[in-house]
């Protein structure tokens, strides 16, 4: 039984008709209806050709946003049946970085705010001039095609030009926020053996300096593999380098390599690797994902230019740390010459509102965020109108975590009534949607907007039927041009089929537990590996959280399935607004909540009052940490947490051995 709440007559917002006809996708649906015949204005028939034919759709994105390539292609695509084992765009020859670096005008490309209200801008003219100069000292230090630059950088400017210099020459990008631990960090980088590490001498977060200098040099006394380290100032004017081993010949940003007027682009082949990401890590050592330029490049360009409609004039702002796949998605639309916002900082420094008041002052229009700020936001009882009004705002997306139903209330109540509200939905494994918005389709509350272009996306039932309407796996069944090209030392793709192919053969499994709607929207119910089973029904722990998160006395939950008496129960940890206790009547109320907007079977057996939630780096919650804790297993790289002490608070609860 769906959640009564769900079940809604009217979309919260629609678009007019003259913001319609100024899409970047009316556009494109008029040029497709004009070569291909498909209708000019529809939506469901232009994702139908798309997913029908690849080989004309894929193509019409390359050349609508113009791909900057030496060669184009032979064959768009080669063993289309295989999964993986497709080929796309064969013989073509690119570089990612010449495509993201194809204005260079006076147009502002970055503007980025620290937490402390510092301020720097770069036009595409001084972004193209700094990634020139980065890529001649790269160059100078050996860097070429194949080899591996990381970063463990904040989301600043320097991150950006680090990455842009990296994949000009063919290089792999991969990076980290500085928040992690050493042991993450090593996880990570030690698999991938970079040559050239960036990094800052240390970064702000609520309040506080926080030196990473110190961290570096433990992480280079055990990454034998870099020679050079590019150190850039950020809490101070001059970086103390002493102590980092004079073998990597530490370097301040400013003194790396010399100033170039035209930049010298590797051509490669459309899988050549740009980028290497990785996976939680909370359950083992993190898998790393390579991702190939001509793959991201297109995904990128499709979703935002299609589906978020970014055009040059726009600014476009996602909080998110540089070890987050929403980094290197935001950091495409320069590919479109928008401009780029970029954050560091906590959220919430020095007030709830400060983000959004950002936005104001720099007139933010595409604003990207978790769906975990949307709810804290409410709960801090944030409104527009006074500090605020976000005029300049027509989109707001969010990802991480399901966006609950009250919380699209939530924002066209109490942010803006006029603005698109689009729930994405994909991942690492993609760095890209499956699901995601639509400028064209109405915004239904609860729901994702449409499944991504040349995306063919279905809800599998246990048996591998595709369903609407019920819950399932979401599952993608054809090849899609962004696909990881390969996993890092996995030779014969043993991890890479294992990790989502073996659940249904020739057909992507992504690990979601999801439903696709009547309107073709999706939901998201939560991760399919953390769906509780009691009794034998499955349920999703997305459900819970949207009801129990209602109670003003709940800040955030997690729940877990607890292997009980020969079967399973459900039990639900709550962190509570500071002055609240757990009491019967609370629990009650928690209880009752749950029964009357889902069903009996989601009702949890025990309700635990904890002081904290345990969560990943990118801000999601780790149910399966929390139950290996409770279970008494081991849990692996506690480094991948944002915060690991808050695990010692599920150890040995007395409350979880009774009835």
């Amino acid at each position: 039984m769906r959640d009564a709440a769900m079940k809604t007559t009217q979309p919260l917002w629609v678009p007019d008709e003259k913001r319609r006809g100024q899409t970047n996708l009316a556009c494109f649906m008029a040029g497709v209806h004009a070569k291909h015949g498909i209708g000019a204005d529809d939506y469901p028939a232009l994702y139908r050709w798309s997913i029908g034919h690849p080989e004309q759709f894929w193509p019409e994105v390359w050349e609508t946003f113009g791909v900057r390539a030496s060669r184009t292609w032979d064959d768009v695509l080669v063993d289309g049946n295989r999964m993986p084992g497709a080929q796309w765009f064969t013989g073509s020859r690119l570089n990612f970085a010449e495509n993201l670096l194809r204005y260079r005008d006076e147009h502002t490309a970055l503007l980025f705010r620290g937490e402390r209200g510092h301020e720097v801008r770069y036009s595409y003219a001084e972004l193209y001039a700094a990634v020139g100069r980065v890529a001649q000292g790269l160059r100078a230090a050996g860097v070429g095609v194949g080899d591996r630059v990381a970063a463990f950088m904040p989301n600043r400017p320097e991150t950006v030009i680090a990455m842009l210099a990296t994949t000009s020459l063919g290089a792999i990008w991969s990076s980290c926020s500085p928040d992690f631990g050493i042991n993450g960090v090593l996880d990570r980088f030690g698999q991938i053996e970079p040559k050239v590490l960036f990094t800052c001498d240390g970064y702000f977060y609520n309040g506080k300096t926080i030196d990473s200098l110190a961290r570096v040099r433990d992480i280079l006394g055990k990454l034998p593999s870099i020679e050079r380290v590019v150190v850039v100032p950020y809490v101070g004017d001059a970086p103390d380098t002493n102590g980092l081993s004079e073998s990597v010949r530490p370097t301040l940003f400013a003194d790396f390599g010399e100033p170039t007027d035209e930049i010298e682009f590797a051509q490669l082949p459309f899988d050549h690797p740009i980028y290497i990401m990785y996976s939680s890590g909370t359950t083992g050592v993190p898998k790393c994902i390579v991702h190939g330029a001509g793959g991201v490049l297109l995904q990128h360009l499709k979703e935002l230019a299609l589906h978020t409609d970014v055009k040059r004039s726009d600014k476009v702002f996602y909080f998110t740390t540089c070890g987050w796949m929403m980094w290197n998605w935001l950091v495409s639309s320069l590919a479109l010459g928008a401009t780029v916002i970029l954050y560091d900082g906590s959220p919430f420094h020095p007030r709830p509102e400060s983000l959004l008041q950002l936005a104001d002052e720099v007139g933010i229009t595409v604003f990207g965020t978790s769906a975990k700020y949307i709810a804290a936001l409410e709960k801090a009882g944030v409104k527009s109108g006074g500090d605020f009004k976000l005029e300049a705002l027509k989109t707001i997306l969010s990802t991480g975590s399901p966006l609950a139903p009250e919380s699209f209330d939530y924002v066209y109540r109490d942010l803006k009534a006029d603005v698109q509200l689009s729930s994405i939905s994909g991942g690492t494994d993609i760095v890209s949607c499956f699901a995601l918005g639509n400028p064209l389709l109405p915004v239904w509350r609860g729901e994702l907007q449409c499944r991504g272009l040349g995306m063919a996306v279905e809800i599998f039932d246990e048996d591998g039927e595709p369903v609407r309407n019920q819950k399932g796996e979401l599952v993608c069944v054809k090849p899609f041009p962004c696909m990881p090209v390969r996993f890092w030392n996995d030779p014969d793709s043993a991890k890479y089929k294992a990790a989502y192919f073996e659940r249904f053969p020739n057909v992507w499994c992504h690990g979601d537990y999801a439903e696709l709607t009547d309107h073709d929207g999706v939901i998201i119910y939560g991760r399919s590996d953390a769906v509780l089973n009691p009794g034998g029904v499955r349920i999703g722990t997305a459900e819970i959280y949207r009801q129990v998160e209602k109670l003003d006395e709940i800040l955030e939950s997690i729940a877990i399935g607890q292997a009980w008496r020969d079967d399973t129960r459900i039990v639900l940890f709550v962190k509570l607004r500071p002055g609240a206790a757990l009491d019967d009547t609370l629990r009650a109320r928690i209880r009752d909540v749950i029964r009357a907007n889902t069903t009996p079977r989601h009702v949890p057996a025990k309700i635990v009052a904890v002081a904290d939630i345990p969560r990943t780096i990118s801000g999601k919650i780790v149910e399966l940490a929390v139950a290996n804790v409770v279970h008494g297993r081991p849990v692996r790289n506690t480094d991948a947490l944002a915060n690991p002490e808050a695990l010692e608070h599920y150890r040995g609860l007395t409350e979880l051995q009774t009835d």
